[in-house]
C-alpha cells in the first residue's frame, strides 16, 4: 500500500498536545537537568555540549524518534506478508478503512469525546515492564549518549497516539514503507517536544487546554473522515490524495 507521509507528518504535530501532558514533564525535567561533568573525561567536549538544554532535549527527541522508526519497521516488517494479498482489491481498501477509522478515532481521543483507543495502552503496559528496567541500567542523562538512549527506550511508553499510526506502518507492507510512516510521524511531534523542553509548564498548560485539544483532535479526524469518504468514492482523487493516508 502507498502511504502519504504529509498527514502524518501533521498528526504528530496536532497529536502532540497528548504528548504534553505524558511526556512534556519528563522532557523538561531531562533537558534543564545539569550535566555531570566527570573529571579526566575523555570526553568533555560532549559533556559541555550537553549542557545546553537545546542539546539535550534534541538528544532525547531523537532517540525517541529512533524508537518510534524501529517500531514501524517491525509492524511492516511482520505485516510485510500481506502484501500479497493486500493486492486484492477488496482486501486493500478494508485495510485503507481500518487505517483511516483509526485517525478518526485519534482525532476523538484528543478531543476528549471518546477514549476507546487508550485500551490499546492496556496491551503496551505488559511490553513497558520490560523496557522500563532499562531506564535505570541506562544511568543518569549527563551525556547525549545516555540522553538518546533515555529517550529510545521511553519511546516505547505505551501511548494510544503511537499505537494508532502503528497501524498506517503495519499497513504499509514492508518494514522501509513502516519505518517511513513511523518516522514522518515522529518528526511532526519534534517541534512540540522541543518547545516543551525548553519552554517548560507554561507551554504544557497552554496545549492541555480545552479549546486547543478540540481544534487539533478535530483536524485530525478530519484526515480520518476524509479518507473514508474517498474510500466510500463519495470524493474525486485530485489534490485531495496529499491529504490522504493511502490512494
Amino acid at each position: 500500500m502507498s502511504v502519504s507521509l504529509f498527514p502524518l507528518f501533521v498528526v504528530g504535530l496536532l497529536g502532540s498536545v497528548h504528548c504534553a501532558g505524558m511526556c512534556g514533564g519528563i522532557v523538561g525535567a531531562l533537558s534543564l537537568a545539569p550535566p555531570r561533568v566527570r573529571p579526566g573525561s575523555p570526553v568533555i567536549a560532549l559533556h559541555a555540549v550537553d549542557a545546553t538544554p537545546a542539546a539535550r532535549t534534541l538528544a532525547y527527541n531523537a532517540g525517541r524518534i529512533a524508537s518510534y522508526a524501529a517500531a514501524g519497521a517491525l509492524a511492516g516488517g511482520l505485516a510485510g506478508g500481506a502484501a500479497r494479498w493486500s493486492a486484492l482489491p477488496l482486501l486493500q481498501g478494508a485495510a485503507y478503512i481500518a487505517a483511516n477509522l483509526m485517525l478518526a478515532a485519534l482525532g476523538l481521543y484528543l478531543m476528549d469525546l471518546w477514549r476507546g483507543v487508550a485500551r490499546i495502552e492496556d496491551g503496551g503496559r505488559r511490553l513497558w515492564q520490560h523496557v522500563a528496567p532499562l531506564l535505570r541500567r541506562v544511568g543518569p542523562p549527563d551525556t547525549g549518549g545516555r540522553m538518546f538512549a533515555a529517550g529510545a527506550l521511553w519511546g516505547w511508553l505505551p501511548c494510544a497516539m503511537v499505537y494508532s499510526v502503528l497501524v498506517t506502518a503495519m499497513l504499509s507492507g514492508s518494514a522501509a514503507h513502516g519505518a517511513a510512516v513511523m518516522l514522518a510521524f515522529g518528526l511532526g511531534t519534534l517541534p512540540m517536544m522541543m518547545a516543551l523542553g525548553l519552554a517548560g509548564a507554561r507551554l504544557r498548560g497552554w496545549l492541555q487546554k480545552r479549546a486547543v485539544r478540540l481544534v487539533c483532535g478535530a483536524i485530525v479526524l478530519g484526515f480520518g473522515l476524509l479518507g473514508l469518504a474517498r474510500a466510500a468514492g463519495g470524493l474525486p482523487a485530485s489534490w485531495l490524495s496529499a491529504l490522504c493516508v493511502a490512494p
